[in-house]
Parts: C-alpha cells; structure tokens; sequence
C-alpha cells in the first residue's frame, strides 16, 4: 500500500489530462445526480491517498486507512458510514474485480469526498434505470452501491479509458453554535442554585492540546497547582463521557471555534468532578491557535450556558410562560444524553424537587432502563434496568401518572430511589401516539411534597418532550446500528485472518475491551465431559488483570447453558464484596489480626472488587450445536450494560465462536496430521564407523512434515547398511501413503538377504498391488559397506531417480550411476546394480528432484547447476555439504518451494583429515 496526504488547497486528480478531468458518466438513478444538478465543489482542504494490491488483506488496510484520516481531520460523525462504504467498494476492486485499487479522500468545508478507482472499467451500472438494477443484496457482491445510495449524501460513477471511480460524499452535521439571547424575567425561586462564590475555572490548550494557563479557580476546583498540569495534555485529566458510535471526543470539541457541553475532570484525588464547559477557540498575537476553556461545576452551569436563539415567528403569538418550557431551552440539544439531562435539571427546578430521573421504555416496553437522572447517585445506576410492570408508578405500572407521598409505606414502588433518602415523588409516563417511551420523576426528600397539580404540570411538559426524546433516541439507535455494522465488519475480518487458538481468544478478548465492557473473561471447554476452563482474562487496566484472574479461578464457573443471550451472573460480583469485606475485617483487627497496621493485600483486594463490582453477564459461545465456552463481560462497581451493547456481544459471541471451533478443529487436524507424519520419517540415523552422513528434509505445503519425498539409512548385517531416496509422484496426504509403504518394505526386504535389484522389484510388486491409490515412484536404493583400507563400496540401483553424484578430492564431479526405469509404472523390470568406490574424501550428494527442478521464472537449477555448486564443497563434512546445496537452492528462487526436497549427503573421510 502506497498512501499520500498533502494538506491545503484543490490538490490535482492523478487521473487527469493536462489539468481536465475525464468525461465523467454518472447513472440517473437512485441516489446518483445528474452532472447539471450536482452542487458546485467546495474548496479542497486537505487530501489523502491510497493504492492497495488486489489482495484480500487490502480491505482492512483500506478501512483503517480511512478510520485514521478522517480520525485525524476531526470527522467522528461520519467515520462508521465512510469506513462501511470503503470497505464494499474496495471488495469490489480487489476481490471481485481483481485489480487493486486507488483511494482518494478529499476534505472540504462541508464533508469528505471518497473514491475508489479500480482498473476494470467495463461499466456494469447502466446509465438509466432503478437501484433494483444493481443486483440482489444476498449476493456476495455489488452492495457497493446499493450502499452508496442509501448511505451517501451524494455519489456517482465515473469513466475513463482505463479507470472506473465510484465517488460518495458525506456531508457533515451541522453542530449548533450558541449564540447569546436574552432570557425572560424569572421569579427568584426559579433560578438556578449556585454556591456562595461561583468559581469560574480558566484553562488555555495550546495547538497540542497542551495545558498552557491554568488559573487560581482551577487550582481550588480541582486540586491541582498550575505547575502540576502545565504541559501536560487536557485529554489525561478529561474523563469524556463515551458510547460506542457516538458522541464528539475532547480532541474533536478543542479543535472547533466554539463548543459548550457536559464532561469530568479527574481531580487530584482521582475523583471525577462534573463540570460544564465553554470552549472558545483563539489565536495569540503570533497567530498560532488555541483553545480558551470555561469551566464551571455541573450544577452551575446556568453561569456559562448560552441558549441558542428561537427562530423569529412573523406572528406575535404571547410567550409560554410555564417555566418547563423556557428551562428546556428552543431548539432542544441535538443528541440524547444532553436532551435527557436538560429535562431532568429542568423537571426537578420546575417542580423544587431534590432529584430527578428519566427512564426509556425497550422496544417491546417490557423494561424501563435508567439514561439520565440528577440529585441521584446515578452514574452507578445508569442503564439499569426494571420490568414495566414493577417500575415506577402507582399500582406497580408506569404507564399512569402517580403521587407517593411517603415512599417508606410503600418500599420497592420507586426501586431506583431505594436507599437514596427520597420520600415523595411524582411520576408520569413519556407516551408518543399512545406508546410508552419513558417515565419521567422528580422526588424529594420530605414527605407529602406533591399534589395531582405537580403531577399534571409534569405530564404536561412530559407530552411535550416525549416526541423529541423519542426521536433522538431513534436517532441515536441509528448511530449505535452504524457503528455496530462497522464493529462487527472489523471483527469478522481479524477472526477470520487467524486458525491459532490462543491468537483467537486474545483477539475476543480485545476486541470486547473497552469497546463493550471494562473486562472480559473466557471460558473454554474441550469436550461434553470437561468443566469450563478458565482460558482468558483481560481490563482495559493491565493491573487489575492478575486480581480478577486470582478471584475468578477460586471461584465455580458460570454453568454452560446454551439458551442464547446475555444472562446476569452475580456471582464475581458477590465473591469480590466478601473477599473485600473480609480483608477490612482483619485490617481493623476484628478477626483475630492485629488492629494498629492495615494488611498489605487490602489495596488490591479492594481494587478488584471495585472493579468486578458492577453487573456482569455470561454469554454462551456455541458453535455446532456444543457450548465451546463462554463470553464473560463485566463493569466496575454498580455499572450496567445497554440493551444495545449486550445485543451487540451477542452478535460478536456468535461470531466468535465459530472462530474459536475453527481454530480447535484446525488444531486438532493440524496435531493428529503431524503425528501421523512424524510416524513415516526413520529415526535417528545410525553412527556408521568412517563414514559420515547428513540429510535435510524439507515437505511443501504448510502443515506437512512429510510428503511425497522420502529417505532411509539403516543397518542390513554386521557392517552393512541399506540407504534409500526416494520421489512419490505428488505431495501430501496420499504421498505420504506411498512413502510410507516404500520405507517400511525397503526395510523388510533388504534384512531378508536380497540383493538391490530383487528389493525394488518386489517393492514395485507391491506398490502396483495397490490398484488405484498406487503412484508411481522413482528410487534410489544402494548397500553401503565400509572397507578396511578407509574406503567406503557402495552397490547402487537407481530406478528412474536424479542420478547420484560424485565429489572427488581433486573437485571433479560425476555421475555415479546409471538411469533405470522407475517403479509402479509396468510389472516386469529389468534392474540391475552398479558397484561405487568412495575413496577417502570423496563425497555421494543424493537428491530429489524438488532439488534439480527449482524454478526461477523460467531458469531451473538443474543437473548442471547442482553439479557446478556441489564442486565448491570440496574438503567440506558431509553436514556442511548438504548445509551449502540447500542455501543454494533457496537462493535460487525467492517463491516457497512447491515440491518436497530431500537432500542425502555421504562422504568418507581423508586418511589425515578430520
């Protein structure tokens, strides 16, 4: 891949003529527009570009290549639907068409421009019709453009003489500026509560995002000097608030010309201090950029909060005066979280209450889920979840408004306000077109502090709200839907591109944290018959990773039901809350322990239950119809999961699973396929007096350890010794069949006396006796015999095999045996032996034809040339011999063999050398 980014103005297209582009040809279809009515291009700011290889590996390099640019160029909003659409397109272009592809991003003021060029320009979208014309969404390809139309803002095709570019432009939203208006005259119980002194913290960031002024108000708000913090980037103390697909993160809100919003700074003692904040970006005297931030406590936030202006309405129509209504500000803030607290801060100062909360309904409205809430301890609370039927409301329904006077006559009838102090509350119900979406309340802490009046002038600003909640909260489940498909696109890729167990349980593990949940854990089990197995632990704080694994292996795994779906398993949960309960005990010396030192394990046993303290569920991984294991996924002390994220871990689990049964069965394959292999090799070679020996054995194929090419050297009587090499036509499984029916009668029939020629042609009997699943075979079979004088006699038959040859002490190479017909080809042979003197020095090279038929395009090694390296070895050992003929061959090509080598190597040693 070959990438480029070259910032500034409209950058050249590398597929024009002369500074003009090419005629571009565009379908008048679905989602395309005509060259007369596509808007005119903004200035180009910045560009980006690609080329990937025709590879299968291009598509994920060129997702993450436009995830880290448009990253970079501050796009959050559009990443997940850029990343979808370059992923179909890009497939296209090197999987179906089968020509790489070139990928051009463009940034301007109003959104990104995307293309993918590919060099396969037969125009497959004719240019009038309908999108039905594109071809079906179950086929395996050409969903580019049924996406483009139904993603994009705007998309086309383009043709050249040797390219074809589908282009997409995403447009970006709109983010709303605050602008200051003047609010009505309010009565002074309406307005807002602030404390004695409103301190009003003033940060400066540099372009770096570095902290470069920090005033005394930040120091008192948040405990730190300003030496502590200067230099330091805002982003180590900034605690964003993050939901998978959603949201703008600090790096983006400093970069824009102005930003207000709701987020935590970490203190110096580690807590997180709610605070709103302004941004306003600047540039000093010497014109370089930064970013002014106005920080005030959450509660505070009326100090900075600038409430956009209403549109002007040509009537004079009289101005709502009930106090919800002018709280909750005109247009409503544009994504859920904002909308869901303003009107809980709102419903709680409209009524005087001390807290507030909201619920939103499931889809079926069968639970209520905690999303936004004031006064509450609520960051431990949300997304919690209660069935409809025993939530909040009068009779035990939340689908009527309902009074409770004294909520210690009625325990459970609130169950979020249990143990928060709260006595009265009033509830009413979101409803749109008479279906429940929410509930909405406000309690407080005296009793009898509400009336059916309070309850009616909440349900009516609950009427109110409840179309602008339930359409941001569709919005927001379209932003989750987006993310989701590009989450999982990304999974199935990285669990697909592996078959090795341990890498596929780590890639479960990280990609579920953070992403899904704080920790993970998996559970494997190897058969029906096994209990889970403790397999992976990961936190998205590598130090707690020792802690949880410690509690968990102590503790009985989850039971491995295969009902699918998230089921709550409290037990680490309960076993962290007595570890930890039990350590304070001892350290306080109410068990027998001392009570002046604090036990040295407190810290940590406390930290891990803090952080296994929160809900956890278990998924089951089923693949095959077998619980192979399962997906544990936890959050720290009183966090819980949304509905969509467990949907979502139930999609990946799936996914998952089947990737983890691959990688069992591949292992398996793999292990019982080596096995098998390593049963065909001879063992070790035998120590021959005066004579040395070396063999090197490579198998193609990944995964084989043996194929078709074979060898032997085994003792035959007192000082006589059988060698063999041999060739089985093909490789793998079923040569390896062969050879090991060679190798073994070999043995068998040289022990019995025979001579070589009587050998091979009872072998090639046998071998022809195997009807169909017979090869046949080339083999060099020979009876070595070590001499007195230092001299080695060897008795050779080479039957359709390379020819041996040999290395004399003066660099002179031969052959040293005569070619003969190969075996399992006809029934009546004709072999005989040739007799072969190696005098000391002398060198026997014996190979396979893996050896001599190395190929380089179109050069081959040959005869020749292994005859022309075998003379650089003289006064080499027989190791170091063999050791050059294979660096040899390997150098030859630079493609991994294709066929199986065998090198044997015997040479006898000089009568004064060695």
């Amino acid at each position: 891949m070959t990438t480029g980014l070259i910032p500034g103005d409209q950058p050249p297209d590398p597929r024009q003529t002369n500074g003009l582009p090419h005629q571009r040809d565009e379908p008048v279809g679905h989602g395309a527009m005509p060259a007369e009515n596509r808007p005119r291009s903004s200035v180009i700011t910045a560009r980006a570009a690609a080329s990937f290889e025709p590879v299968g590996r291009s598509v994920a390099s060129a997702r993450a290549f436009v995830r880290d640019t448009l990253q970079g160029w501050g796009f959050a909003d559009i990443i997940d639907d850029a990343v979808v659409l370059t992923s179909e397109l890009v497939t296209n272009a090197v999987v179906h068409a089968g020509t790489s592809a070139d990928l051009l991003c463009l940034r301007s003021d109003d959104g990104v421009r995307i293309e993918v060029a590919d060099r396969y320009p037969e125009r497959e979208v004719p240019l009038q019709g309908s999108a039905a014309t594109m071809g079906s969404p179950d086929r395996e390809g050409g969903r580019g453009l049924q996406l483009c139309a139904a993603l994009a803002d705007r998309w086309g095709v383009e043709y050249s003489p040797t390219y074809k570019t589908v282009w997409f432009q995403l447009d970006v939203p709109e983010r709303p500026v605050g602008t200051r208006t003047a609010g009505p005259a309010l009565p002074s119980d309406l307005l807002p509560i602030a404390d004695t002194r409103v301190r009003v913290a003033v940060v400066q960031i540099d372009r770096t995002g570095a902290i470069s002024s920090w005033n005394e108000d930040a120091e008192e708000l948040f405990g730190y000097r300003a030496d502590q913090v200067t230099g330091k980037p805002l982003t180590d103390l900034a605690a964003w608030p993050h939901t998978p697909g959603t949201g703008t993160g600090i790096a983006e809100a400093l970069q824009l010309s102005r930003w207000e919003g709701s987020y935590g700074i970490r203190d110096a003692q580690g807590r997180v201090t709610p605070v709103y904040a302004s941004h306003l970006r600047v540039r000093d005297a010497d014109g370089d950029p930064s970013t002014v931030c106005l920080l005030v406590r959450d509660h505070e936030r009326a100090v900075l909060q600038t409430p956009l202006r209403a549109p002007v309405s040509d009537t004079s129509e009289s101005q709502s005066t009930d106090p919800f209504e002018v709280f909750i500000g005109s247009p409503a803030p544009d994504d859920l979280d904002s909308l869901l607290q303003r009107t809980v801060e709102r419903a709680r100062d409209m009524l005087d209450g001390d807290s507030a909360f909201l619920l939103l309904a499931t889809d079926d409205e069968t639970e209520l889920e905690v999303r936004a809430s004031t006064g509450l301890p609520s960051a431990r609370q949300r997304f919690a979840r209660v069935p409809v039927e025993a939530g909040s409301g009068r009779y035990g329904s939340a689908r009527m408004p309902s009074v409770h006077d004294d909520l210690t006559a009625l325990p459970g009838a609130v169950p979020l306000l249990n143990g928060t102090g709260m006595r009265s509350v009033v509830t009413v119900p979101l409803k749109v077109e008479g279906r429940l979406t929410g509930s909405l309340g406000v309690a407080a802490e005296g009793a009898g502090r509400y009336s059916n009046e309070e309850a009616l002038r909440l349900q009516f600003a609950a009427d109110r709200i409840a179309l602008a909640v339930e359409s941001a909260r569709l919005g927001e489940l379209e932003r989750l839907r987006r993310g989701s498909l590009s989450f999982l696109v990304e999974a199935s890729d990285l669990l697909a591109g592996t078959l090795d167990r341990d890498q596929t349980l780590a890639l479960m593990a990280q990609m579920t944290v953070p992403t899904l949940a704080t920790w993970c854990a998996v559970y494997t089990i190897a058969d029906q018959a096994s209990e889970p197995y403790l397999s992976y632990v990961l936190h998205e704080d590598e130090e707690l990773i020792d802690g949880i694994k410690s509690l968990l292996s102590k503790m009985a795994p989850p039971d491995p039901v295969p009902t699918p779906g998230a089921r709550v398993w409290p037990a680490p949960g309960e076993v962290a809350h007595q570890a930890a309960l039990r350590t304070s005990m001892r350290s306080l010396g109410l068990s027998g322990g001392p009570s002046n030192q604090v036990a040295p394990g407190i810290g940590p046993t406390l930290t891990t239950a803090a952080a296994v303290g929160g809900e956890t569920v278990v998924l089951p991984l089923v693949a095959r119809n077998r619980v192979i294991g399962m997906l544990t996924l936890g959050k720290p002390t009183d966090e819980h999961f949304r509905q969509e994220i467990l949907e979502l871990a139930e999609d990946l689990s799936r996914r998952a699973a089947l990737a983890l049964d691959n990688a069992r069965l591949y292992s398996e394959r793999t292990a019982i396929s080596q096995s098998l292999q390593r049963s065909l090799l001879p063992p070790e070679l035998p120590v021959i007096d005066s004579v040395e020996v070396e063999v090197i054995y490579r198998a193609a194929g990944e995964g084989n350890e043996v194929g078709g090419d074979f060898y032997d050297l085994f003792p035959i009587s007192d000082g006589a010794y059988g060698f063999a090499i041999g060739d089985v036509c093909g490789t793998g499984p079923n040569a390896a069949a062969v050879t090991g029916l060679a190798r073994h009668a070999l043995r068998l029939l040289a022990r019995e006396g025979l001579n070589g020629p009587a050998v091979l042609e009872r072998l090639n009997s046998a071998i022809l006796d195997e009807g169909a699943r017979s090869r046949f075979l080339t083999l060099l079979y020979g009876e070595l015999r070590p001499q007195e004088d230092g001299s080695a006699e060897l008795k050779v038959v080479c039957a359709g095999h390379p020819l041996p040859l040999r290395l004399r002490q003066d660099g002179t190479v031969e052959p040293a045996a005569e070619p003969q017909p190969l075996l399992g080809v006809i029934e009546d042979l004709d072999l005989y032996e040739q007799t072969v003197t190696l005098d000391p020095g002398d060198v026997l090279l014996c190979v396979t034809d893996g050896v001599t038929e190395r190929r380089e395009g179109l050069n081959m090694l040959g005869d020749d040339g292994l005859a022309e390296v075998l003379k650089t070895c003289t006064g080499l050992t027989a190791g170091a011999v063999a050791a050059r003929i294979m660096r040899a061959v390997e150098r030859f090509a630079s493609d991994a063999p294709s066929d199986d080598m065998a090198i044997l190597a015997m040479r006898v040693p000089g009568l004064h050398q060695d």
